[in-house]
């Protein structure tokens, strides 16, 4: 008996532990860039591009980066968002009599969702010079595309699988088609799909490599699809990657806005996840 409660006693103590070191290492990361970056949030950080000297110092802000990054994960989110939707629909609707197939699929978007994003990056460039196309926001777009299918197909398909299979029966039993049936389930799972496109969203809108040969960077605003377009994790790179403590500031600061885009899309993320399965409920 003593055994068993020393036992008891040794994993809670591991639990709690691994804990504290998750839990202290999110506090240490989130206030050693507050506290370095805080000082150095300016209006004119979020409201100007680059000056002439903004990398040795001088005036100017990252709204480029901002509204690059924006741009890319905004329209990397859209396009994959046309492409998972289909693809999930067909995983639960018409793949039914094809287990074997189907997980077969699954498990491969699994291993898609694991790949590091420098793979899909260079990918992307791949593509890209295949075509002819230079760096750029299309460019950019592609790559963070091919990030974000693998985590809203299997996001969609987990949320499409909470669909009581009675609400599918009973829309066939009334003479509908498999795409009617599926439109059905579709707006039954308006808040996962809200859900999946938050946290893909914040996937890309923070990835640094799979733009790093594919989006290139400018100081100026993109106005089409094909000029070169700054992003927020390589705006970081580059200044924290200055001697000049003022850039380095800057830096932090940077990192400070992008990780408070993040933390709110994560707590939208959850607060819709909750809604979701309540409603399901």
């Amino acid at each position: 008996m003593r055994r068993r409660n020393l036992e008891e006693l040794f994993f809670k103590f591991l639990m709690v532990l691994a804990t504290l070191v998750v839990g202290g290492s999110f506090f240490l990361i989130v206030g050693t860039i507050f506290y370095k970056g805080a000082p150095y949030m300016t209006f004119d950080m979020l409201t100007k591009t680059p000056g002439g000297g903004f990398y040795i110092g001088k005036e100017g802000g990252i709204l480029n980066a901002i509204i690059g990054s924006m741009y890319v994960a905004g329209g990397a989110t859209i396009l994959g968002l046309i492409i998972s939707i289909p693809v999930a629909i067909y995983l639960n609707m018409y793949m039914d009599g094809k287990k074997f197939l189907s997980n077969t699929l699954r498990m491969v978007f699994d291993v898609l969702f694991g790949i590091p994003s420098i793979v899909y990056g260079a990918f992307g460039f791949l593509i890209m010079v295949y075509f002819g196309l230079r760096a750029s926001l299309l460019g950019g777009i592609i790559a963070v595309t091919l990030l974000v299918i693998p985590i809203l197909v299997r996001t969609l398909d987990e949320v499409i699988r909470t669909v009581p299979l009675e609400l599918r029966d009973a829309a066939l039993s009334l003479g509908s088609t498999r795409w009617e049936t599926a439109k059905v389930v579709l707006r039954a799972i308006r808040p996962g799909i809200i859900t999946a496109i938050l946290i893909s969203f914040g996937r890309a809108i923070g990835d640094v490599a799979a733009v790093l040969f594919t989006a290139g960077f400018s100081d100026n605003i993109p106005t089409s699809l094909h000029e070169p377009a700054a992003t927020l994790p390589l705006a970081i790179f580059f200044q924290l990657g200055s001697p000049i403590e003022e850039v380095q500031g800057r830096g932090y600061a940077s990192a400070l806005i992008l990780t408070i885009v993040v933390l709110i899309i994560t707590i939208l993320s959850e607060l819709l996840v909750k809604k979701f399965y309540k409603h399901k409920s």
